[in-house]
């Protein structure tokens, strides 16, 4: 079974890292194809280097343009990647353009695909990732849900059972590593444990708005007394000029930083405002309480245990009932075997 890995973005990368750890020591025939969806350095090759993975075969470096554009030039340079190496097998992960056209021109090839996080809705059809999600969904033929709450999602579409596996979220397997891996990056910034609040902000719908983000930036500025640490996006830091909005004053913007780095910073953090899926999780895997700055999330599991709550009209209020809540809950997405028991039963569904 020859399969291609392909991904495109920090999470993909953060996500897939274990599966990819898990084929290189068994030794397996496989390849990375990345399309560089994230085109900054600090969103890319330093993701590699933190989680000590190999570098991709191909790279198609798409960079920035509109959805249409990035995902046009995905067909081309997957489609001639895949006349050369003919897999067997696909693996994608999550809901970027990155999956949907790495699914969709895999299905044109007859090439099978495994769709890592599958089933995850926010039912908010205005976000392109719902978009991409559902039609990854229904073109793949291997479902890997985070909890079981996914797999019913995916049954109640009419997707048979037959391929659908519960296996825990791989992000699990990534905090775990990088927890165990050493980071100075609070001494660097001159951070003390517990004393500062992290922010990521970089969702088309929160960025790409200019009343969107202005509203946000008010939202944020309300919290006077605290210190918030912010790696700003290359996308937020070009609306944030383009519309000449103001970073409120207690907000420290930084460069974009790796996978150790991050996980640091979200380990020793007050609390988390976020508007990624994947940092909801990567604060709920570490115990951290976190603010969601979206009014959907398709990780309801981090509400339920209460390690997180969805934005209100008024940050303070959402940052003064999360700040001191109860640590401690369980952690919803698995025991950091993820990577491990996906590569598993690919190989016996494969030979089955």
């Amino acid at each position: 079974m020859k399969i291609a890995i392909i991904l495109g973005t920090r999470p993909e990368i953060v996500k897939l890292s274990s599966i990819i750890r898990e084929c290189k020591n068994l030794e397996l025939d496989y390849f990375i194809i990345h399309t560089n969806q994230h085109y900054s350095p600090e969103l890319d090759s330093i993701f590699f280097k933190d989680l000590n993975l190999p570098e991709p075969r191909y790279n198609l470096n798409i960079g920035s343009g509109t959805q249409g554009e990035q995902i046009g030039r995905m067909f081309i340079g997957l489609e001639k990647i895949f006349e050369k190496e003919k897999p067997d097998l696909s693996i994608v992960q999550g809901d970027t353009n990155s999956v949907f056209a790495g699914a969709f021109v895999s299905s044109r090839f007859g090439i099978k695909i495994a769709h890592v996080e599958a089933g995850l809705r926010s039912y908010d059809n205005k976000m392109p990732e719902e978009i991409n999600r559902i039609l990854t969904d229904h073109i793949s033929n291997y479902f890997f849900c985070p909890t079981e709450r996914q797999k019913i999602t995916l049954l109640k579409e009419g997707i048979s059972r037959k391929n659908i596996l519960v296996v825990g979220n791989t992000v699990v397997d990534a905090v775990f590593w990088a927890r165990n891996h050493g980071s100075d990056i609070l001494k660097k910034l001159n951070l003390v444990d517990n004393k500062y609040c992290l922010l990521t902000l970089h969702r088309s719908e929160n960025v790409d708005s200019k009343d969107r983000l202005k509203y946000l930036l008010g939202q944020i500025g309300s919290l006077t007394e605290e210190n918030i640490i912010f790696p700003i996006h290359p996308r937020t830091k070009k609306m944030i000029e383009l519309f000449d909005l103001i970073v409120p004053g207690n907000v420290q913007c930084i460069k974009p930083i790796g996978f150790l780095d991050m996980v640091t910073l979200e380990k020793y953090s007050k609390l988390i405002l976020t508007d990624s899926g994947g940092v909801q999780e990567e604060a709920c895997v570490l115990g951290v309480p976190s603010i969601t700055l979206r009014t959907t999330t398709e990780r309801p599991e981090v509400v339920d245990v209460g390690a997180n709550i969805l934005m209100s009209k008024s940050l303070l209020a959402d940052f003064n009932k999360m700040v001191n809540i109860k640590r401690g809950w369980e952690n919803p997405f698995g025991d950091g075997n993820s990577g491990k028991n996906i590569v598993k039963n690919l190989r016996n569904l494969n030979n089955g």
